[in-house]
């Protein structure tokens, strides 16, 4: 932060983000998709796993409730991925930010790693697991918006 009071201004816009976890099934698939909606459409957007999951439905029924949805799209791997290369990654996982440090040890991408709870482990009323899936998703809108959005536009994602 500077010494003459003006807001820091978020980075520059990475040409392409790659979300990834441990399977993508819940954590990167919401990223991806909310990014997708906040992010210029010029900004390539894709989310992988380390390693294969299957499809969530409760990941539906939360992003149902902000208008996106996932359409007919499966988790997949990094390996299922058409173009491995991406100017940043964020990791959402321990083990997912790992296999990325490993990944990118001879390359040129920035890895960032946002640790986000596991909502899976949700037990309970079909509403209390619904409201771990919730907290997921409004704290990667939070951090989207706040990596990527100068500060005017994120008065206008909300």
């Amino acid at each position: 932060m500077c010494c003459t009071g003006e807001a820091e201004l978020p980075a520059p816009l990475p040409r392409s983000i790659l979300f990834l976890c441990g399977m993508n099934a819940v954590r990167s698939p919401m990223a991806e998709q909310l990014a997708r909606r906040m992010l210029p459409v010029a900004t390539f957007v894709a989310s992988a796993g380390v390693r294969g999951g299957e499809r969530d439905p409760f990941v539906d029924a939360v992003l149902a409730e902000e208008g996106l949805t996932l359409g007919e799209r499966q988790p997949r791997t990094m390996d299922d991925l058409e173009d491995d290369y991406f100017d940043l990654i964020v990791t959402l996982a321990p083990e997912a930010h790992h296999a990325a440090l490993e990944l990118t040890r001879s390359l040129a991408v920035d890895v960032e790693y946002w640790p986000m709870p596991d909502p899976t482990g949700a037990g309970g009323t079909r509403e209390h697991i619904m409201a771990a899936y919730r907290d997921v998703r409004e704290r990667l809108k939070a951090r989207i918006s706040g990596r990527f959005l100068a500060p005017e536009a994120k008065n206008a994602a909300d």
